[in-house]
């Protein structure tokens, strides 16, 4: 299954961490927070309100423990 989302490539936010947290648009009303892996494909999208985060082609990560 192919992940559609409607959010816009300008829409995106850019990190420079491996791992990110969202918990929505407070403004709507916002969802439970969780924890997204973004190292993994450069890019990933939230299951609850498909915000799309970029890992900046930049960062530098360390190998965890």
């Amino acid at each position: 299954m192919s992940h559609v989302n409607k959010v816009k490539v300008e829409d995106s936010v850019t990190v420079a961490t491996a791992t990110v947290a969202c918990d929505g648009d407070m403004a709507v009303g916002g969802h439970p927070r969780v924890f997204l892996n973004v190292a993994q494909r450069g890019q990933v999208w939230c299951p609850y309100c498909s915000k799309h985060f970029v890992l900046d082609k930049t960062a530098k990560l360390g190998h965890g423990h």
